[in-house]
C-alpha cells in the first residue's frame, strides 16, 4: 500500500513547482509588456570585467546597436577601438569570423532586443517585478552554454539597465547601459556595418 505521508509530499511538491513555474512565467510576461519594443535600439555601454587572475577590473566603454533582423554591433571605443557584429548565426570581429555557439547567439540578440520569452527556451528564469525596476535570473539548460556561463542577471525598467555574467571560470562580467534610444532607421555607417554579416 503506498505511504500516505509520501503520496501527501509528492502532491504538495507537484504544487510548489507548478506554482513556482507558474509565477516566473507571469513575472516573465509583464517583465516583457514593459520592455520597449521597437525594430531599432542604441545606446552606449561600460562594461567591467573581473578576471581572477587580476587584482583590478579592465573598464570600457563603447556604443550598440541592435537590429530585430540584421542582429548586434558591439563597438568598444575606449580604451582600445574594436568592434563585434552578432547575428543568430554569426560572428564577426576586427580579427575576422568566430565561431559561435548557436544559443550564444540567439541569448545576445534576445536580451538586447528585449525579447525575454525566447531564452525560457535555453535558461531556467527566476525574478521579480517591483516597479519600476525589475530583476531576472537565467541559468543555462543548453550543456554547451554550461560550459561558458552559469547565471546571467538582467536588470531594467522600461529598458535595460544591467547585465552581469557569471562564467563558468569564475571571471565576472558587469554591463551597465545608458542613453539608450530607439531611432525609426539606421544610419548609413550602421548599414555598412550590418552588411558584412550578411551571407
Amino acid at each position: 500500500m503506498p505511504c500516505p505521508g509520501l503520496a501527501f509530499l509528492n502532491a504538495l511538491l507537484f504544487f510548489l513547482l507548478s506554482f513556482n513555474h507558474s509565477h516566473a512565467d507571469d513575472v516573465l510576461a509583464q517583465i516583457t509588456t514593459r520592455l520597449a519594443k521597437t525594430e531599432i535600439t542604441q545606446g552606449n555601454f561600460q562594461q567591467e570585467k573581473r578576471l581572477k587572475i587580476l587584482r583590478k577590473p579592465l573598464i570600457s566603454s563603447g556604443a550598440f546597436t541592435y537590429h530585430q533582423s540584421k542582429g548586434v554591433i558591439w563597438k568598444t571605443l575606449t580604451p582600445v577601438f574594436s568592434i563585434l557584429l552578432v547575428n543568430e548565426s554569426r560572428l564577426l570581429t576586427s580579427q575576422g569570423e568566430q565561431a559561435v555557439p548557436a544559443a550564444l547567439g540567439k541569448v545576445f540578440n534576445s536580451i538586447l532586443g528585449g525579447n525575454l520569452n525566447r531564452l525560457t527556451e535555453d535558461f531556467s528564469i527566476t525574478g521579480f517585478d517591483q516597479k519600476p525596476s525589475w530583476q531576472l535570473q537565467l541559468k543555462p539548460k543548453d550543456e554547451l552554454l554550461k560550459k561558458i556561463i552559469t547565471t546571467i542577471l538582467l536588470t531594467g525598467d522600461n529598458e535595460l539597465r544591467l547585465v552581469e555574467m557569471q562564467e563558468a571560470d569564475g571571471n565576472i562580467t558587469r554591463i551597465n547601459f545608458g542613453q539608450i534610444t530607439h531611432p525609426e532607421q539606421l544610419t548609413t555607417e550602421q548599414e555598412a556595418d550590418f552588411e558584412r554579416l550578411s551571407p
